[in-house]
């Protein structure tokens, strides 16, 4: 008997594959809302409903599904109509990045009737990276957020994403969510060694395996420089990689390519590739790196490749001074040193980094289809790197399912693009969750010795940084990080003098590279645990001493390298956030269990709402002809909420609704340039552009309007769907037919170069409970101000402080990639490196602040990088005021909470037996 199955009430009799699991054999099916985001049965984003019951699919064969019935997130709806559980989602809006979010759902609505009441366990299988898991529980709840869009005011609304409908129904389509003909499969031979030189490859064996196609190696690839991370300016970051180099430098670095009809093929043929390895010396921390005749990382001209000092392994260094900082100290009536240390952490999207290429039919054209934050640089970047003209080559980033700066990188576009072009056939690859911890790039781990001194009033005399940043095994970023890890966390401070020295050095370990805060994260946890040791010291209440010494509205703000030119307090929040803080921790206590130590902390976090040195964007907003406008603008979504944004700045430009805006982005070929959706840029920067191209376009409205009618142009107004004057009315989309009659096009241009940059502030408070007999940490309260300018979207902005919250609590408290001595990363699975899941992550008040700035669009700043910064510092100086111990390296796993506070317990032992 023929195997039988049904999904979605439509039967299929194609038997799997021997040993196929089900999510495979679903996507082969068309039902792409099963999503794969860690092929081990942790994440839950593939879920799936097998006679009612959630399974996840990527641990289900698909063998077991036969004669049974299977539904996916696709089927959920009937006749037309949402399931309940899908509009609560789109209702609450319940999502990002919306990766996780068919996951969600189905476990939702499988949920039997006592289960809401203990979500943390019912969602024990099921994780998200973005939203900080409030908004799911208020979806789960039946809770309403989202607003109907309507005429008038847009800015200030919490208007629905545009994408929510598709996103909640699987129909939203990410990298790998479409059916390209012919397509092969690429994988990657890795590393074993933390340094080796490559003497021979033998790939003879491997192109014998039935379904290879070609086998890729040093021998075919281009010999050029170039780097991984993706700025405006090429030369912010060094050349030091190769497609693939005869010499490798980590454990997990790719050696050679194998494609194939099929993925085990690729697999297989990776298998029988035979590499004989000179073995070489390895230096796998900065201090082994540092040493006089450490083994060198890379050799290169440091002229040519932007390498400070190759020969000693340092990628970048920075030393600056204010001031005079030992006189300074001198000056100081209580002075406080202390060294702290930050791990490595993976920015865990649940989408994992891949690319697919393939040739256009009709004109040969290449098309890449990216998971990428920056697709016009990536595009640029290819171009360079294979000699290829920019009109024959096109990126586009779908929907992307999370990135937090790990998609500010060209991992997997190289490498698919050469395949492409040798095979002139469409060619796929896409990263397991074990190569996203080995094969991608994490967080940089800093050590960090603060000091700080200060007069007995609380101004502070002098502050003094020396930061060592492991950049890795390559220098992606590593300059970029450095620097702006030492900018803003001294400059939110009032100090006369201060100096930085810092060094960002190379490792044979997996490299470092963009991540959200961007450095700043690091040394904040750092110079906040100082300053809040500091006032202990002092007698004074930690608050009072910040208020004594952050910056002023008006102010200069000075780093150790002075006062950088285009950085202004477009608008000031910091009073109020501080403010929201005192507030708080003037309300009565939380209970905490019987012998539990109680403790509260705060910490402050001051970041530029875009990088230095120019970010560009360009937009255009155009009139449709069925009188409905047109946004094309290159930022990339992937759950940072730009197009909401975007949509809600033209509306209110154009004094429509947010659903007549339709947006295009992120394509090479339909859109104008832009840097990039990172930095906190995709609402200062390319919503500036948009704001300025929908402004041009009203006044063109305007204009061409009361020419038509025949009417004074001040007379003239635009409302939702036409333009009225002197008493006469004309529809949007009759003038769109008028300008069309007479040559016109109604359509306008904006620019923006990213600078003046203004701001942003954040002030995080947390209450805890610490149990001494055992180390374990409950946050009892949690408090987050943020000054965000004027917020255009509070619901969405409020989702983007919770989930950074929710990200900054997990490299708090156990987040950690760990790297043995040899250099090998052992935490290559999330049940080995454990994300936040439901039951770990409270609920945070969110406050936002009165200000609107001068700089950004419409008085907005940005909000999505800045709440991870003063998390981890509060935390630890919450700790601290409970149990008396200054935390100084993290994260604050319960065992290393232990064994420095177990002397505290003094409860007595529980009776034996």
């Amino acid at each position: 008997m023929s195997y039988r199955i049904e999904v979605n009430r439509q039967r299929f009799e194609t038997e799997p594959r021997p040993g196929q699991c089900l999510r495979t054999y679903l996507r082969e099916r068309g039902c792409f809302g099963v999503k794969k985001g860690c092929d081990a049965g942790d994440c839950g984003a593939c879920t799936v409903h097998v006679d009612g019951v959630p399974v996840h699919s990527c641990v289900y064969p698909a063998v077991r599904a036969e004669g049974r019935r299977v539904t996916t997130v696709e089927g959920l709806a009937a006749d037309g109509e949402l399931h309940p559980v899908q509009q609560r989602f789109l209702d609450a809006q319940g999502f990002q990045c919306g990766f996780c979010t068919a996951g969600f759902l189905m476990t939702t609505a499988a949920l039997e009737e006592d289960q809401p009441a203990d979500l943390p366990r019912a969602f024990k299988g099921n994780l998200c990276r973005c939203t900080g898991y409030r908004a799911i529980e208020d979806a789960v709840r039946g809770v309403r957020h989202a607003e109907e869009p309507a005429g008038g005011r847009a800015v200030g609304r919490n208007l629905p994403a545009p994408a929510g409908p598709e996103v909640v129904t699987g129909t939203a389509r990410y990298t790998f969510d479409l059916d390209v003909p012919g397509l092969l499969h690429l994988k990657l031979l890795r590393s074993p060694h933390a340094h080796a030189r490559i003497r021979h490859i033998d790939t003879a064996a491997a192109l014998a395996v039935p379904g290879v196609h070609l086998v890729l190696t040093h021998h075919d690839a281009p010999d050029r420089l170039y780097s991984t991370a993706q700025h405006e300016h090429v030369e912010d970051d060094p050349a030091d990689t190769r497609v693939f180099d005869r010499v490798v430098r980590h454990v997990g670095q790719r050696v050679a390519a194998v494609v194939a009809d099929s993925e085990a093929a690729a697999e297989e043929g990776c298998r029988r590739i035979e590499v004989d390895y000179e073995v070489r010396p390895a230096v796998t921390t900065p201090e082994a790196a540092l040493r006089p005749g450490a083994p060198v990382v890379h050799d290169k001209d440091p002229d040519v490749s932007g390498i400070a000092r190759p020969r000693d392994n340092v990628v970048a260094e920075l030393h600056g001074e204010v001031g005079d900082v030992e006189a300074g100290f001198a000056e100081a009536e209580v002075v406080y040193e202390n060294t702290f240390r930050t791990q490595r952490v993976q920015h865990a999207s649940l989408e994992t980094h891949g690319a697919v290429a393939w040739f256009e039919e009709d004109t040969g054209r290449l098309t890449v289809r990216s998971s990428t934050q920056t697709p016009f640089l990536t595009r640029r970047a290819l171009c360079s790197l294979f000699d290829l003209p920019e009109d024959r080559l096109r990126v586009v980033a779908g929907r992307v399912g999370g990135g937090f700066g790990g998609k500010q990188e060209m991992l997997v576009e190289d490498v698919v693009v050469l395949a492409a072009l040798k095979l002139r056939r469409p060619v796929k690859l896409e990263y397991t969750r074990a190569e996203q911890f080995f094969g991608a790039t994490t967080r940089h781990p800093f050590t960090v010795r603060v000091k700080a001194g200060a007069r007995r009033d609380g101004r502070l005399t002098a502050l003094a940084l020396h930061v060592v940043a492991d950049t890795g095994a390559y220098g992606n970023h590593g300059p970029g990080v450095l620097f702006h890890a030492c900018g803003e966390s001294l400059a939110v401070y009032r100090c006369p003098n201060k100096k930085a020295d810092g060094y960002s050095v190379y490792t044979h370990t997996v490299p470092s590279g963009a991540f959200r805060g961007y450095g700043l994260g690091q040394v904040v946890f750092a110079v906040e645990s100082v300053l809040d040791e500091l006032a202990h010291r002092l007698g004074l209440d930690p608050l009072v001493l910040r208020e004594r010494t952050v910056v002023r509205d008006g102010e200069a703000m000075t780093g150790a390298g002075g006062e950088e030119e285009d950085l202004r307090i477009g608008s000031y929040g910091l009073d109020q956030c501080l403010g929201v803080i005192r507030a708080a921790a003037a309300e009565p206590a939380e209970p905490a269990p019987p012998g539990w130590l109680t403790g509260e902390g705060a910490a402050l976090a001051m970041i530029a709402t875009a990088p230095p040195r120019g970010h560009f964007a360009d937009a255009q907003v155009s009139l449709r002809p069925d009188g409905t406008f047109d946004v094309a603008v290159g930022t990339a979504e992937f759950g940072n909420g730009t197009t909401t944004v975007h949509r809600q700045i033209a509306a209110g430009e154009l004094a429509t609704t947010a659903g007549r805006v339709a947006v295009r982005q992120s394509d090479t070929d339909l859109v104008r340039h832009d840097t990039g959706a990172f930095g906190s840029t995709g609402t200062v920067v390319a919503g500036q552009a948009v704001l300025r191209a929908a402004g041009a376009l009203a006044g063109q409205l305007l204009d061409f309007a009361a020419g038509h009618l025949g009417v004074d142009r001040a007379a003239c107004r635009l409302e939702v769907e036409a333009v009225t004057g002197a008493g006469k009315r004309l529809l949007l989309k009759e003038l769109h037919q008028a300008a069309r009659a007479a040559g016109r096009e109604l359509a306008a241009d904006g620019h923006f170069d990213g600078t003046p940059r203004s701001v942003a502030f954040n002030a995080q408070w947390f209450r805890v409970a610490v149990d001494p007999g055992t180390g374990e940490i409950r946050i009892l309260r949690s408090v987050h101000a943020a000054d965000a300018g004027r917020v255009v979207n509070p619901m969405q902005c409020r989702g983007q402080v919770e989930g950074g919250v929710a990200q900054a609590l997990g490299a708090t408290l156990f987040e950690h990639v760990r790297v043995d001595g040899h250099g090998a990363v052992t935490t290559a699975a999330f049940r080995q490196y454990r994300l936040p899941a439901f039951a770990d992550v409270p609920r945070t008040e969110v406050h936002f602040t009165d200000t609107s700035d001068a700089i950004g669009p419409l008085g907005a700043k940005s909000m999505s990088e800045s709440p991870f910064n003063p998390v981890a510092p509060a935390l630890a100086n919450a700790l601290r005021d409970a149990t008396g111990v200054r935390f100084t390296e993290l994260p604050l796993t319960r065992d290393r909470v232990w064994l420095a506070v177990r002397h505290l317990d003094a409860r007595p032992e529980a009776p034996p037996g």
